[in-house]
């Protein structure tokens, strides 16, 4: 028989299962530092979400991943989705009858029911444009910023020399050294 020692779950630094999501902050509630948590700046809650997929289906049907990308463009980039919120959500959606799907070229579309467009939502009132006008410029920025050094640190990975990926690796690194320096400021 084992001991309760050897059955009880060992909790480390990535929680129980080994995995960053499960670490909470202190006190054991919320993420802790480092980790993503929700909703903040560029994270919408769950209702702005079931909200702006009914308001995107007001316009025409799309696929789930359509709807992600849409959502990125109409925010400008501030509001990207996860498939991890959308397609749940979708789901919820069929299950009350507001939307129903259908496979077209081996991918589900999805498009609003009669119930669906009674529900009223339109893409008049959609929580991307309060999302865009709330965003903090700066903020908006630097996401720009840090998205452009990604896509350069990506062609570098892909097509450089050895040479090259070592020196862009000391310049991430220095880089990660000089933000954590104009934190401590």
């Amino acid at each position: 028989m084992e001991n309760a020692e050897s059955v009880r779950p060992r909790i480390g630094r990535f929680g129980p299962h080994g995995c960053r999501h499960h670490h909470r902050g202190p006190g054991g509630r919320g993420p802790g530092p480092g980790f993503r948590g929700g909703p903040g700046p560029g994270r919408a809650r769950r209702g702005d979400v079931r909200v702006a997929l009914l308001a995107l289906l007001a316009d025409r049907p799309m696929h789930g991943y359509e709807m992600i990308q849409e959502l990125e463009q109409r925010t400008g980039g501030i509001w990207k989705p996860s498939p991890g919120s959308v397609y749940p959500t979708l789901a919820l959606l069929e299950d009350e009858g507001l939307v129903q799907s259908e496979m077209v070229d081996g991918k589900k579309r999805f498009a609003l029911t009669d119930a669906g467009r009674e529900a009223g939502v339109s893409a008049d009132a959609s929580p991307w444009d309060a999302m865009v006008r709330d965003a903090d410029p700066a903020q908006v920025e630097l996401r720009e910023a840090v998205a452009s050094v990604m896509v350069a640190a990506r062609q570098i990975a892909e097509i450089g020399t050895d040479e090259q990926k070592a020196k862009a690796v000391a310049l991430v690194t220095e880089l990660r050294r000089a933000l954590y320096l104009l934190l401590a400021e």
